[in-house]
């Protein structure tokens, strides 16, 4: 485990609370606190978060209550994203624009943090440099 200054913690651990999945949220929410003081979330993450929510007052207060900061993407890390849909585009990937998971995994690259994500999957393909906190 890195002792990076901050994790970015993906939207999905933020909806195991949220939405009080039965199976993710003691996980989630163990992983919350034991982060305390040190989470972070980007746009793409942002965005992900108000998908549910009525308002960006809402998603604000959501990201408050959590103890969320915000940090913008630099554009080494939006390069870094378009690179890694490159080679996802090479390897016979469908999608025709980037993923959320590429400018994720982009920001934790560039910075050198940690992910606190379930979906590990195109994090670990396309960002192996990332220590990715999971189950």
């Amino acid at each position: 485990m890195t002792d990076a200054a901050f994790v970015l913690v993906d939207s999905n651990v933020v909806m195991d609370i949220t939405g009080r999945d039965s199976q993710w949220e003691e996980w989630s929410a163990g992983q919350l606190e034991a982060f305390a003081g040190r989470l972070a979330i980007n746009p793409v993450i942002y965005a992900e978060l108000c998908f549910l929510l009525t308002s960006s007052e809402e998603a604000d207060q959501l990201v408050a209550y959590l103890g969320l900061s915000y940090r913008e993407f630099s554009r080494e890390s939006l390069f870094l994203a378009a690179q890694a849909f490159r080679a996802y585009r090479q390897r016979g990937g469908a999608k025709t624009s980037p993923l959320p998971d590429f400018f994720i995994g982009a920001h934790a690259a560039t910075l050198g943090v940690p992910i606190l994500t379930r979906d590990i999957d195109r994090y670990q393909t396309y960002f192996p440099e990332v220590t990715l906190i999971s189950p």
